[in-house]
C-alpha cells in the first residue's frame, strides 16, 4: 500500500498538469515584468532542485538515526519536544500557506464569477478532504486490526513472540492483551505515517510545479530558502512518524525516496512544462486550487488529530505538565517560524 499511493499520486499529477496546458482563453492580466527573466531563472531552478533535495533528506532521516542518540530515542522528552516543533510546521503548512494559496487561486479574476467568486471552494473542498482523511484513518484502521488480531509486531522482527517495546527489544514474558495493546499504537503509526506522506507528496508537487513554472527571479530566491527550512522540518515531522511505524529497511529508503524527490521532482516538471503551463490560466487555476484545498485539509487533520492531539492527550504528556508546556512551546515556534515563512513563500 505504502508502494502504490505515490505511483497512483503520480499518475494524478500528470494527468492534471495535462489539462492545464495550453489555453486559448488564458488569463491576460500578467503584464511585462522586470523580474521575468528565463535565462536568470534556470540556474536558480537548478540551485533549488539540488539544495532542496539534500534539506528534505537530511531533515527526514535525522530521526531515523536517532536510536543511536540516547537523547532522540522516541520514548524520551527531546524527542517529545522535537516532534512537537515539527508538528507545528506541518500545521501552519496547512493552513498559512496551502490554504490561502488555494483561496487566491479560486478566487482569481482570471476565473468566471459564476460559480468560483459565488461559492467558497476552497473551505469546501478542505472540508471534505479533512472528512475522507478521516475515512481513510478510521477504515484503514479497522482493516488492519481484523487482519492483525494476534497484534502487530515491527516488520523487521516477524517471526519473534512478545511484546515490542519503543528500543525495539522483545519481552517474552509479555502476553496476550499486552501484545494487542502495542500491536493496536504500532498500527495507529503505520496509518499516520502512510497517510501523512500522501498529503505531503500532493502538496510537495504542487509547490515544485509552481517554482519551476514560473521565471520571476524576485519569487524564486526567497522561495528557495523558504522551501529549504519547510522541507528539512517537515520532514522531522514525517521522520518520526516512520520511525515510529517500525517499518522494514526498504518501506523506510522508499518512503524517504519519496519525500525527499517530490519537490523537485515538481520543479523539474514546471521547467518541462514552462514553455506550455501558464500558472493564471482558467484550467491551471482550478487544477492547483483544488488540489491546494484538498492537501490543506489533509495536513490540518493530520497535524491536529494524529500528531498533535494523539500526543498531548496521550500518556506521555499527561503524567508531565512540565513536559507539556514545553511541547506548546515547540508548537508555537514551529507554527510561528512557518508562518513567517508565508511571508515569502
Amino acid at each position: 500500500m505504502a508502494n502504490s499511493l505515490p505511483n497512483l499520486f503520480f499518475i494524478l499529477v500528470t494527468f492534471f498538469t495535462s489539462q492545464a496546458l495550453s489555453q486559448s482563453d488564458e488569463c491576460k492580466s500578467e503584464s511585462s515584468n522586470s523580474c521575468n527573466n528565463k535565462s536568470a531563472a534556470l540556474p536558480l531552478k537548478l540551485i533549488a532542485i539540488a539544495s532542496i533535495l539534500v534539506t528534505s533528506m537530511i531533515g527526514v532521516c535525522l530521526p531515523l538515526f536517532s536510536r543511536s542518540i540516547p537523547a532522540l530515542s522516541p520514548d524520551r522528552n527531546l524527542f517529545i519536544i522535537v516532534k512537537a516543533f515539527a508538528s507545528g510546521i506541518i500545521l501552519a503548512t496547512g493552513f498559512m500557506h496551502v490554504l490561502p494559496d488555494s483561496f487566491d487561486m479560486l478566487w482569481s479574476p482570471c476565473l468566471t464569477e459564476n460559480p468560483w467568486h459565488n461559492f467558497p471552494f476552497t473551505g469546501f473542498v478542505a472540508m471534505l478532504s479533512a472528512i475522507f482523511t478521516l475515512m481513510v484513518d478510521s477504515i484503514a484502521t479497522s482493516l488492519y486490526t481484523k487482519e492483525n488480531k494476534a497484534g502487530i509486531i515491527p516488520e523487521g522482527q516477524v517471526g519473534h513472540v512478545g511484546a515490542v517495546s519503543t528500543e525495539g527489544h522483545l519481552h517474552g514474558q509479555h502476553y496476550g492483551p499486552k501484545i494487542v495493546t502495542d500491536g493496536q499504537q504500532l498500527l495507529r503509526y503505520r496509518v499516520v505515517a502512510m497517510v501523512l506522506e500522501l498529503g505531503i507528496v500532493v502538496h510537495s508537487v504542487v509547490i515544485g510545479l509552481s517554482m519551476g513554472a514560473s521565471n520571476n527571479t524576485c519569487t524564486i530566491k526567497p522561495l528557495v530558502a523558504a522551501l529549504c527550512f519547510h522541507q528539512m522540518f517537515e520532514g522531522m515531522g514525517l521522520g518520526g512518524c516512520i520511525l515510529q511505524a517500525e517499518y522494514k529497511f526498504l518501506k523506510k529508503a522508499l518512503m524517504v525516496f519519496f519525500f525527499s524527490v517530490t519537490t523537485p521532482f515538481g520543479i523539474a516538471l514546471g521547467l518541462a512544462l514552462s514553455k506550455t503551463y501558464k500558472e493564471n490560466s482558467p484550467t491551471a487555476l482550478i487544477t492547483i486550487g483544488l488540489l491546494n484545498a484538498s492537501s490543506a485539509g489533509l495536513l490540518i487533520y493530520m497535524a491536529l488529530v494524529d500528531l498533535l492531539s494523539a500526543d498531548f492527550l496521550g500518556p506521555k504528556l499527561q503524567g508531565s505538565i512540565n513536559l507539556q508546556l514545553k511541547s506548546y512551546v515547540a508548537v508555537l515556534l514551529g507554527a510561528g517560524g512557518m508562518s513567517l515563512m508565508a511571508k515569502w513563500a
